[in-house]
């Protein structure tokens, strides 16, 4: 079944009397269970393309179905509870409430519910954080957690509404190697057991992690490759881990 299902995507821009076509006629599908990074240099329609899948802006023209639903055609109010309901976003800086705790940044999606089904909140963000390896995490505030930790905290409130797919962007780009390893072990994971996984990065090791690669250029797609022999971040994070454990924490960074 596709989650994603992109068919002429267009995406222009007017500045002044230049028309900047950002994205040029995408034709992209990403099945349930997949892992797709998304590369290409700057100015190659990265962000454009990662803004239209999270229904953060809409194309010019051309059809977006997410989770069978033609987001195009939506109205304001439910392009937000699409956006909302259907994706998970994990960011590059986290973007977590600093003096807020764990259980609590993981809540706030939940708060946001216009479903009318009736859930308990806490048990709900609780059971995410220990699926990121936090249960005995919950009480402590982003400030008092590693980066990596951060980032599992921002996993596990992009997973609290268990939505079609998770869109991560540069998720490893402010975390040192350690941590930007035990990052994609846990996105492998996730993957592994199921969800949907949509990463824009600029890192070739980052992306040998995925299962498919597409490259852009210029706002068209113009490499699309599967990766059947995928790095395997878990025994990575083992090997480096086992070179590495001598060092201090300045060598090892």
């Amino acid at each position: 079944m596709a989650v994603i299902e992109l068919r002429g995507i267009r995406r222009e821009y007017s500045i002044g009397d230049i028309v900047v076509k950002a994205l040029r006629g995408i034709d992209l599908d990403v099945q349930e269970g997949e892992f797709l990074a998304i590369m290409g240099p700057s100015g190659s329609g990265k962000s454009t393309l990662m803004n239209t899948l999270g229904c953060l802006d809409k194309p010019t023209g051309g059809s977006y179905i997410l989770d069978g639903t033609e987001t195009s055609k939506a109205g304001a109010d439910e392009f937000a509870d699409i956006r909302n309901e259907k994706i998970g976003f994990v960011f590059q800086g986290f973007n977590l409430l600093s003096r807020t705790s764990a259980i609590e940044n993981v809540e706030l999606p939940l708060f946001y519910d216009r479903s009318g089904i009736k859930i308990n909140a806490r048990e709900r963000a609780a059971a995410a954080l220990r699926d990121v390896g936090l249960g005995d995490r919950l009480e402590h505030t982003a400030s008092q957690l590693s980066g990596g930790q951060q980032q599992r905290v921002a996993i596990a409130r992009a997973m609290v509404k268990d939505p079609a797919f998770i869109l991560a962007d540069e998720p490893t780009g402010n975390l040192d190697t350690e941590m930007s390893i035990e990052i994609m072990a846990l996105f492998q994971d996730l993957n592994d057991r199921g969800k949907t996984v949509v990463m824009v990065t600029h890192e070739p090791d980052v992306a040998a992690y995925c299962k498919r690669m597409i490259t852009l250029r210029d706002g068209a797609i113009v490499s699309d490759i599967p990766l059947p022999e995928r790095r395997n971040a878990a025994a990575d994070l083992a090997a480096w881990r086992g070179k590495n454990s001598g060092l201090s924490q300045g060598e090892r960074v």
